[in-house]
């Protein structure tokens, strides 16, 4: 079996960048469409790889401030109280605010500071009986609400939305690829036919 030497593994490797970078060469070969699809799988990476990335960061840092805002916003304006709940949970049909679900409400009660015993219906957490110490919120009204959203509710949000605005970026991105590499693929077919309009005959004419 024959074998390469050293040298002709070199100039294998050379041959191989070539034919991998030929778009970038003047060459018989290469049309304007080849350079204009070069420069659009350059765009498209640094786009994917590095913009689609920093619209992810920038769209969560910004649902970051806005959580955390509405979240200050919502801890000043409830309280909360510890409850004994009295009667049987019963199913809530739609979740409620905050970002968490609270699909149960049931009797509780609890004595206020200076205005003794009080009794209404509150929400409580999943699982809760009759006889369980619960924490329970209320708005300034006294109306029962959703605690607000912790630390760890506000940072879900913002990577949620962060993945989502880098993963749309990434979305439109290879949409406008795929659009644009449909464009190329017609433009190089009508080169190629142009070009064998003028060298094909000297091919096909019989020679004398």
């Amino acid at each position: 079996m024959a074998r390469l030497s050293p040298a002709s593994g070199g100039e294998e490797v050379g041959m191989r960048t070539v034919v991998r970078g030929w778009r970038w060469r003047r060459n018989t070969l290469r049309r304007r469409s080849d350079v204009v699809e070069a420069w659009t799988v350059l765009v498209v990476s640094v786009l994917l790889f590095v913009v689609a990335p920093l619209v992810g960061v920038a769209a969560g840092l910004h649902a970051h401030d806005r959580a955390q805002t509405a979240a200050v916003a919502e801890r000043s304006e409830r309280h909360h109280v510890r409850a004994e709940v009295i009667t049987d949970p019963t199913r809530r049909l739609h979740a409620v605010q905050g970002g968490r679900e609270h699909p149960y409400q049931a009797m509780v009660r609890w004595t206020e500071p200076g205005k003794g015993p009080r009794t209404t219906s509150a929400r409580v957490p999943a699982g809760s009986r009759p006889g369980d110490e619960v924490t329970v919120w209320f708005d300034t009204r006294g109306r029962s609400v959703a605690p607000p959203p912790d630390d760890v509710a506000v940072w879900q949000h913002t990577v949620t939305v962060g993945v989502c605005a880098a993963g749309g970026a990434a979305a439109v991105v290879l949409l406008g690829s795929a659009v644009e590499r449909r464009i190329a693929l017609r433009h190089r077919m009508a080169e190629w036919e142009r070009a064998w309009a003028r060298t094909g005959p000297k091919w096909t004419q019989p020679r004398t």
